[in-house]
């Protein structure tokens, strides 16, 4: 229930709004890196009142400043009463973004109560660049340089433009928490966080998601390069009061390999050194890889493969096993619908020839995502050299005939070892 404007201004006058204090961890190691400070509204009659019953009424009346200031002062001074001086991070209203006097009114509070501003990170909403980007960039760049850390909140909802990114000198992003409540049963939502975090790491800013209350949640986006996150998970709001126990309590790691079909010892760097890491390998292999998307069109394949077919790289990209070869895919297409609903296939025989004329051996592995779903099949092809393959007249004859007809790398004469 929305709060009546005559009930705020009386809780400001009496100094009835108090500050809350959110848990953010490091997600590889669980580690407490701080706090956000929320607002709670401490009334003498209904008890605590969540900030989505007064915000709104602060903002609309022009008591938003006041509010922030009277927030901002009371965690300073906690925190200093405690003994602390923990990373703090505080969301700004786009109205506040508006008056030039905000970066004045932030280095008084902090310096009344002896608070370093190298410690407090601006949450700073989408919505409040638009329409206003000259003025926001002179208010951001007044906040940096009294050493505070900027942060784009809710990336991902709303007008999400790089312009802003690129206008404004951003230290982090902050993943909507309505991308990682659906990010374990959502493909799409794994996809829009993955393409945030891409972005953020390929602009050196740190990512954060907010809302993260179940383990799944937290392992996939460890595995997706995720430095921070807060939420349930980790710890409620809380009054200061209970600061000293969060900062005693056991790092709340992930527990890696909680997912399905997914080894703990993968989690080795960020996914873009990975995909670096990887992609060296694939080229380099002398076995032919290759992978298809659930159309089973091929996304990627290595040299070694292309070198198999007698075909360049580029000649495959983007077109279907089906189109480019289909008399292969009628022999294979077993083995690939069998990889696309889960199981690995391996080492299936290929009597025939690869532009060699040698047999191979080809393995079919279900690729999968963070969340355990199939995604395509990854396909592997070994070809196998005349010491390792001893023809005997029947397969000579089948070799001889099948070279009238070739159908690429795989070819009729399918056998699983």
């Amino acid at each position: 229930m929305l709060a009546k404007l005559s009930d705020l201004i009386r809780a400001l006058e009496d100094d009835e709004i108090v500050p809350y204090f959110q848990p953010i961890v490091d997600l590889r190691s669980g580690a407490l890196r701080g706090y956000e400070v929320l607002a709670r509204w401490m009334h003498p009659h209904d008890g605590l009142i969540l900030p989505m019953n007064f915000i709104g009424v602060a903002e609309d009346n022009g008591l938003i400043g006041e509010l922030t200031n009277q927030v901002l002062r009371k965690a300073f001074k906690e925190t200093r009463e405690l003994g602390l001086t923990p990373r703090l991070a505080v969301n700004i209203s786009p109205r506040q973004m508006r008056y030039t006097s905000l970066p004045l009114q932030i280095r008084n509070s902090a310096e009344e109560q002896g608070f370093p501003l190298d410690k407090l990170t601006i949450e700073i909403t989408e919505s409040a660049l638009i329409g206003n980007i000259e003025q926001a960039t002179q208010i951001a760049n007044a906040l940096k340089d009294l050493g505070c850390r900027l942060s784009l909140d809710d990336f991902g909802t709303g007008y999400s433009s790089l312009a802003h990114l690129q206008a404004l000198p951003f230290d982090q992003l902050k993943i909507d928490r309505s991308f990682v409540a659906s990010i374990a049963t959502r493909r799409e939502s794994r996809k829009i966080v993955a393409a945030i975090l891409g972005l953020g790491h390929s602009l050196d800013l740190v990512n954060l998601a907010e809302g993260v209350e179940e383990d799944a949640q937290a392992e996939i986006l460890l595995r997706l390069g995720c430095e921070l996150a807060q939420g349930w998970r980790y710890g409620k709001p809380m009054p200061s009061q209970a600061m000293p126990h969060a900062e005693a309590a056991e790092p709340h790691s992930v527990a890696l390999g909680s997912l399905h079909g997914h080894s703990g010892s993968v989690l080795e760097a960020l996914p873009a050194e990975r995909l670096a890491q990887m992609q060296a390998i694939y080229d380099g292999a002398p076995v032919g890889l290759c992978f298809l998307d659930r159309r089973l069109q091929l996304v990627s394949l290595n040299r070694r493969l292309a070198e198999m077919l007698g075909r360049p790289v580029e000649w495959h990209l983007g077109r279907k096993v089906s189109e480019l070869y289909p008399e292969t895919f009628t022999l294979t297409e077993p083995y690939l619908r069998r990889a696309l609903s889960g199981e690995a296939v391996s080492d299936v025989r290929i009597r025939g020839e690869a532009a060699s004329g040698r047999d191979t051996l080809v393995s079919f592995q279900p690729a999968r995502d963070e969340a355990n779903e199939v995604i395509g099949v990854s396909i592997a092809v070994l070809e196998l050299t005349p010491t390792t393959q001893p023809l005997n007249e029947r397969d000579e004859r089948r070799e001889t005939s099948q070279r009238r007809n070739p159908a690429g790398w795989f070819l009729s004469g399918v056998e699983q070892q």
